[in-house]
């Protein structure tokens, strides 16, 4: 009898169900003896020992329902090992809970903190196989993480509505798209959206260069201009600061996000009317887009084929099109971000998007 968890951790995006349909389906097709459970809410459930039994027909149905059928929960890597008020050490209970349920493998599904986590817990001695999660799609050792390319859907879709408003009113519009540290769904949607001026945190932007190439457009008889700004880009002049510092900054900034703050020097240096959109969370919900739901599958399969060689310690990833098995400790506490000389970029600046560079 083989006895196996799923976790899913961090945020929620799309296709997390249909990555665990594709795990457990191959699982039950492989195996006569399986017990499948579904860990609740994450590291949470696994620290407190919250968890159920899963049925085969729990995985039916949701191949292309989003969200996450087990819960979930941030639970910081910063903090696994530390000792909380109550006495509490989480890296004890989630062993030991593991092995009160008798596992033979922990399954995860999740981001940069929970790789780092599961590869705790495999240098802690537990079996774990994952499965590389993020709308970021910033997950070292992975070409795509699944949810990506539903969010860049979305976030697309919403510069697509902007155009028509934009055009209307000849007015500047920004759109914040989600993307702290990793640029990879602002580049993504706004070239798919045709954005004038993309932002990112790889690429300090320059104020003055930005409303340089808005003028430009202006002196082209074009009446508006299209900006997709990362929530995480930032100016050259903060790039230039000490990480405290900077954060110290961030916190007194007088803005609700970088995009205000952009726009509001825009306005002061051009005199032109500006309008901000933030999509917000709605880049995590709705339905996975086919090419989430084949690569979830995809992943799903190659984690239940790891646990079945008992090949434990790895991540499923895509690389070349193909799903190969990555090492925990090569992904683990490592971000894969956008080159500024990526030849996209280059792609990009050859059609005359600005990058504020």
């Amino acid at each position: 009898m083989k006895r196996i968890a799923l976790l899913t951790s961090g945020g929620d995006c799309q296709s997390l169900n249909a990555t665990m349909r594709g795990v457990a389906k191959t699982l039950y097709q492989s195996m006569d003896n399986v017990e499948i459970y579904g860990i609740l809410d994450g590291y949470k459930g696994l620290i407190y020992g919250n968890y159920k039994k899963m049925k085969p027909s729990d995985f039916s149905g949701i191949l292309t329902q989003g969200g996450t059928i087990i819960g979930t929960s941030r639970q910081p890597f910063k903090l696994m090992k530390v000792i909380d008020d109550s006495g509490l050490d989480k890296v004890k209970a989630m062993k030991a809970n593991y092995k009160k349920m008798k596992l033979d493998c922990l399954v995860i599904m999740g981001g940069n903190g929970t790789h780092k986590t599961a590869n705790l817990l495999r240098e802690e001695g537990l079996n774990v196989v994952t499965c590389p999660k993020t709308i970021d799609n910033d997950i070292w050792g992975t070409d795509m993480t699944f949810g990506f390319q539903s969010a860049v859907d979305i976030a697309t879709n919403a510069i697509d509505c902007i155009h028509t408003t934009a055009a209307s009113h000849g007015r500047v519009f920004i759109v914040e798209v989600m993307g702290h540290k990793a640029g990879w769904m602002t580049l993504h949607a706004g070239i798919a959206a045709g954005a004038d001026i993309i932002l990112l945190p790889e690429i300090p932007y320059d104020i003055d260069k930005v409303v340089s190439a808005i003028q430009s457009r202006i002196e082209q008889g074009k009446r508006f201009s299209i900006l997709a700004v990362a929530e995480g880009a930032i100016s050259k002049e903060d790039a230039a600061l000490p990480k405290k510092q900077y954060k110290k900054k961030l916190k007194e900034m007088p803005y609700p996000s970088i995009s205000y703050k952009v726009g509001k020097e825009i306005e002061e240096k051009t005199g032109q009317e500006i309008r901000i959109t933030v999509p917000g969370h709605t880049q995590r919900g709705g339905e996975p887009c086919p090419y989430d739901r084949v690569i979830s599958t995809r992943l799903g399969v190659a984690a239940a084929n790891l646990v079945l060689k008992e090949q434990y310690g790895f991540m499923a990833a895509l690389q070349n099109n193909e799903i190969i098995p990555v090492p925990l400790e090569e992904v683990a506490g490592k971000l894969k971000t956008v080159n500024p000389e990526a030849s996209i970029i280059k792609e990009a600046k050859a059609l005359g998007i600005c990058f504020g560079d």
